[in-house]
């Protein structure tokens, strides 16, 4: 018998995929769903309790009276300001145990893992119930990169080491070996947003996407999905290169069928972080 499973719910697509997943195992489970990040339709008719971010302790105390045993973090969800998160005694002394671990996302992951198991929680990463979600090496569609591409995707991969290592972010938008952008606190979507008006003339760019070195794998792997694509294809990039094993990919068939209409390659690369390539 699986153990009860705590649904920790951000955005997008990611918490519903678990839902239906349990719920055609039979496994039971409960959704603890952050205000203004999860989506109130994928949670709808489920167990559940709504969260903000900065009441830890009443977030523990749910969980364990919902029985959870296992946890795990699903979606995105911006980092609030501290006067956005209005933390409770909990919150606060977890911040002021951290200290300087709270300035990036991955140490602050880290701190927030060790401290759901100090409460008796297991935390499980989401690629380990919903099985073959990571990313495959090769191309994926129709489309293959051509060499100026590979170019890119080579420069991509040597920025985005280096951001990983100052855990900064996980995403790089190379063209024609010119970095148009890198990801920090924004996220992926915003910055292709932002790369529209900074592109060139001539073969588009690609957005590279790699998880960081060192980086925790039972929470926020770099993910793709269909929006993923669409958001690409309006930046005017022709090609979206992820690390195999390590990226989450949301739904591979429509990332593919959207991919192939656009006209756009994805594929799936090797990244050797002890060589920096």
């Amino acid at each position: 018998m699986s153990r009860k499973l705590g649904i920790l719910a951000g955005g997008g697509a990611l918490p519903g995929r678990l839902i239906a997943t349990c719920q055609a195992e039979g496994r039971s489970f409960f959704v603890l769903a952050f205000s203004g990040h999860a989506d109130p339709s994928a949670i709808e008719g489920v167990p559940h309790a709504w969260l903000r971010l900065g009441e830890a302790g009443r977030g523990f105390e749910m969980l364990r009276q919902a029985g959870v045993e296992e946890v795990v973090m699903a979606g995105p969800v911006r980092r609030p300001t501290l006067r956005d998160l209005r933390p409770d005694w909990r919150t606060a002394r977890f911040f002021g145990r951290i200290g300087l671990k709270a300035l990036g996302d991955d140490g602050l992951l880290k701190a927030v893992i060790a401290e759901l198991e100090d409460e008796g929680f297991r935390v499980v990463g989401i690629h380990s119930i919903l099985g073959d979600l990571l990313a495959d090496e090769g191309g994926w569609g129709t489309i293959e990169p051509d060499e100026q591409a590979v170019a890119d995707i080579q420069r991509g991969l040597e920025v985005a080491l280096g951001l990983g290592a100052l855990d900064v972010g996980q995403s790089v938008v190379v063209q024609q070996g010119i970095v148009l952008g890198v990801e920090a606190v924004e996220g992926t979507d915003a910055l292709l947003r932002r790369c529209c008006d900074l592109r060139r003339a001539g073969p588009g760019g690609v957005l590279v996407k790699i998880s960081k070195p060192g980086q925790e794998r039972r929470v926020d792997l770099p993910t793709i999905g269909p929006d993923t694509v669409k958001n690409c294809v309006a930046a005017g990039l022709r090609g979206i290169a992820v690390e195999a094993g390590s990226t989450v990919v949301v739904d591979r068939a429509a990332v593919i069928t959207a991919a192939d209409a656009s006209g756009l390659f994805v594929c799936g690369v090797t990244v050797d972080k002890e060589a920096g390539r």
